[in-house]
């Protein structure tokens, strides 16, 4: 099947947060929550590097918005449930469909970080991915010095499955680094 042809929800909430699809008009939120945390993301992100314009943002956004109706790439924005104000971005992406295989990405902003926000988002990504997307591996994969992104996964069950050397290049491109794999199957 086709996975266009796939109906699931683009809307599902926690007890403190909403998650959902992005939608046009949601890149002013995205674009403050980028610029208010580029000092944290700027280590770990090739996008981070450089501020972002409420442009860029926006149309990052409207393309969010059609690979999610393509089932392409799965982006997921995450708000606070009681006030609306945008917190953080995950993803579920370089999707199999035949596999049923997703890789998870995420960031916060920073303003909310230490809140366990992220925490409570990853966790419900994955019941949406296991139970609505009938997924049978998530993978979450980091650079292997990033200690905040790597206690994420622990703390969801996942298992560290290995350690790639040498994989990739720092965000700024000027080292090797090590990318952690961490997973959960079904």
């Amino acid at each position: 099947m086709d996975p266009i042809m796939l109906d699931f929800p683009t809307l599902f909430c926690t007890e403190r947060l909403t998650i959902r699809m992005p939608q046009p008009g949601d890149g002013k939120s995205v674009c403050e929550a980028v610029n208010a945390s580029l000092e944290e993301l700027r280590p770990w992100m090739k996008w981070a590097q450089v501020e972002l314009t409420a442009y860029e943002s926006e149309l990052g956004m409207r393309e969010a918005h059609v690979s999610f109706l393509r089932r392409d790439h799965l982006r997921l924005l995450v708000f606070l449930k009681d006030t609306g104000q945008f917190i953080a971005s995950s993803s579920l992406h370089n999707i199999d469909w035949d596999v049923r295989k997703f890789e998870l990405g995420y960031w916060i902003d920073t303003r909310y970080s230490g809140k366990g926000y992220m925490t409570e988002a990853v966790e419900a990504i994955c019941d949406f991915a296991f139970n609505q997307l009938d997924a049978r591996r998530l993978e979450i994969r980091c650079d292997s010095r990033n200690n905040k992104s790597k206690l994420l996964p622990a703390r969801l069950g996942f298992e560290l499955e290995g350690i790639i050397r040498n994989e990739d290049l720092s965000a700024d491109g000027t080292e090797w680094r090590d990318t952690c794999i961490f997973a959960k199957i079904k």
